[in-house]
Parts: structure tokens; C-alpha cells; sequence
């Protein structure tokens, strides 16, 4: 019995690029950089004083309660889903709204040092009771993993399955492998899947430079982020979201929605090894990208292009790049790191990331991965290095690789009728 064919019919980004997919694309295949100091709070202090920040969207519209309770993480996810639902041409007042659901990578929002240091003064100067109820309600709902799904679900009028997924930087990636096994089982129709992240904050920053996992090259934040480069130092925080459009090619087919590509297989895999770092041989990496092509019924020699994890981290870079030579032998596909230009969106960067190979499919040119300058023996790929190059992509393979040990990859092809 053949399987249900899942076709991606819409997309959409907020990313520090830009306020859309066309933006954020051209701002790619540009090498664009859009890490600089942070504006949002005085880093004086911190060790990293820099990060990739989106500065430029459209706020989505809302009414009423979800005007006032979305924070900045759901408003990124409901401008991207905004993008995404007319890029599909999808009328929701002519669908069966049950069988059209939510799949989000999401992480919980968290209060800034200001709030914090407000609520520890309430507990410190007020009785239980009074410090209790200084706490606005909203705070127990809004910062919660699920509160962007639920908004969206809540917008849109969505009463199909509605998920939250939240495994670090695998998030969003594991919610496309979610929302493709729904359409698959035929418990909907369509699926908007995607992540948000909003990192760029006190609590963030200071803990990732505690972990030290952030680039400290404060006096050079353009050249920060160097992936597979020998002198990379640690990531760059960025933020964002990504929205995607999923559809049985049995739904879109007959409304005539135009195809973007054909979401083909996932694969998922866990470490089991340390909570920060990834293992040198890269098994972990190389168990999600084998099942990945595994699912789409792929052999290796049919990639044309992987959009790498590619963090910037010493031990990410390493790892990754043995799971791809694993994988892939001594054929050296074509594999760059987007975030050297808009940093890590975490939650959000496994979707943003799959936008750019559909992209890189659609236009056949292949994004850079930006400030390679020194190579570095242990991660021997082709990293397209600095500039844009043309290419034919007729499948194309994306990493996202969590905090925790979680990893997910996801492949994508051109679309056959």
C-alpha cells in the first residue's frame, strides 16, 4: 500500500534577516550578517555582548485577551504562521477547521532580571499572601512551552491536533517529523508546523556564557560566528520563528495549491551521552540522518545539499562532521551553516533551516556559510564557503541537534506530480 504523499504548500519567518522568507533568503544567498550588540538590554557585564536580534516584523493582528498576553516568542510564531497560511492560499472558512492542526517547537519564556528582581523584592517586603497575588495571572500561562500553539490555535479557529514539542534546538525540527506522522496516519488534513524561540534576554545570555557556550568576541560580533572554522569559539544567540504549511497532497491537490516541495522522511536519535556536548564519533548524528533518508527512501547519493547544525561550537562542529562523513563516505556534498549569518534560533532553527533548503531547491543556489577562513582539519566538508554558488538540488537534508542530546533530521524533495 502506497504511503500519503506530504507536500509543503505555504512558509513563513520572522528571522533577524528579515521579516519574511523573501527576505530572509535574500539576506542568505547575500552572505548577510545580522549579528551586532545587543540592543534590547545593557549587557555590560556579561561576557558575550552580542546576538543576532530581529529588529524588523509585522506583529500579527490580535483581539482581545491574546493582545494583551502574547509575549514576543508567540508574536514571532503568529507573523511567521501568518506568512505561511497565505503563502498556502489556504481559506480556513472553506476547510474542515477539526482536521487542520498546530505542531510547534517551543521552549518556556523567561521572566527578565528586572521582573525577577521585582518579584524578589515582593517576597522579601510583603507577606506570603500579598507576594502571592502581586503576581499577575497571565505570567502562569504565557510563559509555558505550549502557549504559542495555543495561540495559534486560538487565532485561526484550529481544532485539529495541536502539539508542543520542546527538545532545545531539535524542537522545531522534531514538530515537522510530528505534524508529517499525523498527515500520515490521516489524523488531519494539514498541519502548521514550525518553532519560535525569543532568547536574546538576561537569563539566556548569562546562562549559555556560563555554560560557555557563546562566542566571546566582543570586539568582532560580524566575524563571531564561524562554523567548521578552526578558530570558532562557541554560538551566537539569535531568535525568530519558522512556520510551514503541511499538507496530504490529497487535500491540496484538489483546491490546486501550489506545491513548494515534498517533505520526504525524518529521523530522530538521542545521544545518550553528555547534556552540553555531542559525541566525537557523531552516532548520534549519524542515527538521525540514516533514518531520515532511511524514511524517504533515499540513499545517501541522492543529497545534493545538507543545511548543517553547524553551531560554531568546537564540539558540534566535530561531531556533526564525523556523522557526516559517516553517512555520506568520502562524497563531499555541499553543506553550509546558516546561522553564521542569523545565529541559532534554537527552538525555531530546525523550520527556518528546512525553509532554506526548499528555498535552495526552488532556486538552485546553495546559502554560504559565512567567516570560513581557517579550516579545520576535523571537520573536512565542503562547507561553501563565504559565497552563494549555484547548484542543482533535487533532495536536501537539514540537521538540528539539541541541548540534552537530542537529534532530528529532516530531508525534502522537489516535487513529481
Amino acid at each position: 500500500m502506497s504511503r500519503t504523499r506530504v507536500v509543503i504548500t505555504g512558509m513563513g519567518c520572522v528571522t533577524p534577516l528579515g521579516a519574511d522568507v523573501a527576505a530572509t533568503w535574500a539576506g542568505l544567498v547575500a552572505g548577510k550578517n545580522a549579528i551586532g550588540p545587543i540592543q534590547r538590554f545593557d549587557p555590560t557585564g556579561f561576557p558575550t555582548s552580542f546576538a543576532a536580534e530581529v529588529h524588523d516584523y509585522r506583529p500579527p493582528r490580535l483581539e482581545g485577551r491574546f493582545a494583551r498576553w502574547c509575549d514576543d516568542k508567540s508574536r514571532f510564531a503568529l507573523a511567521a504562521a501568518e506568512e505561511a497560511l497565505g503563502d498556502a492560499g489556504l481559506d480556513l472558512t472553506q476547510v474542515d477547521r477539526t482536521r487542520v492542526g498546530v505542531s510547534i517547537g517551543a521552549e518556556v519564556s523567561r521572566p527578565d532580571l528586572p521582573t525577577l528582581a521585582e518579584r524578589a523584592q515582593a517576597l522579601a517586603t510583603l507577606s506570603p499572601n500579598e507576594a502571592y497575588e502581586s503576581i499577575p495571572p497571565r505570567d502562569f500561562v504565557v510563559m509555558s512551552a505550549f502557549f504559542p500553539a495555543t495561540a495559534m490555535a486560538y487565532t485561526h479557529g484550529l481544532m485539529g491536533p495541536n502539539l508542543t514539542t520542546s527538545t532545545a534546538c531539535t524542537s522545531s525540527a522534531q514538530s515537522v517529523a510530528d505534524a508529517l506522522r499525523i498527515l500520515r496516519r490521516g489524523d488531519a488534513d494539514v498541519m502548521l508546523a514550525g518553532g519560535a524561540d525569543r532568547l536574546v534576554e538576561e537569563l539566556m545570555v548569562m546562562g549559555f556564557g556560563l555554560l560557555g557556550a557563546l562566542s566571546t568576541r566582543n570586539d568582532d560580533p560580524a566575524h563571531a560566528c564561524r562554523p567548521f572554522d578552526r578558530t570558532r569559539d562557541g554560538f551566537v544567540l539569535g531568535e525568530g520563528a519558522g512556520r510551514l504549511v503541511l499538507e496530504r497532497l490529497g487535500h491540496g491537490k484538489p483546491r490546486g495549491a501550489r506545491v513548494h516541495a515534498e517533505l520526504l522522511g525524518y529521523g530522530c536519535s538521542a545521544n545518550a551521552w553528555r547534556i552540553t556536548d555531542s559525541p566525537p564519533d557523531g552516532r548520534g548524528a549519524r542515527a538521525s540522518m540514516k533514518a531520515a533518508l532511511d524514511d524517504a527512501g533515499l540513499g545517501a547519493d541522492a543529497v545534493d545539499y545538507i543545511n548543517a547544525h553547524g553551531t560554531s561550537t568546537q564540539q558540534n562542529d566535530t561531531s556533526e562532521s564525523a556523522g557526516i562523513h559517516a553517512v555520506f563516505g568520502d562524497r563531499r556534498v555541499p553543506v553550509s551553516s546558516t546561522k553564521s549569518m542569523m545565529g541559532h534560533l534554537v527552538a525555531a532553527c530546525g523550520a527556518v533551516e528546512l525553509i532554506a533548503c526548499v528555498k535552495a531547491i526552488q532556486t538552485g543556489i546553495l546559502p554560504p556559510t559565512i567567516n570560513h577562513e581557517f579550516p579545520d582539519p576535523t571537520c573536512d566538508l565542503d562547507c561553501v564557503p563565504n559565497e552563494a554558488r549555484p547548484a542543482k538540488v533535487e533532495h536536501a537534508l537539514t540537521n538540528a541537534f539539541g541541548f540534552g542530546g537530542s537529534n532530528g533530521s529532516l530531508v525534502v524533495g522537489r516535487f513529481a506530480p
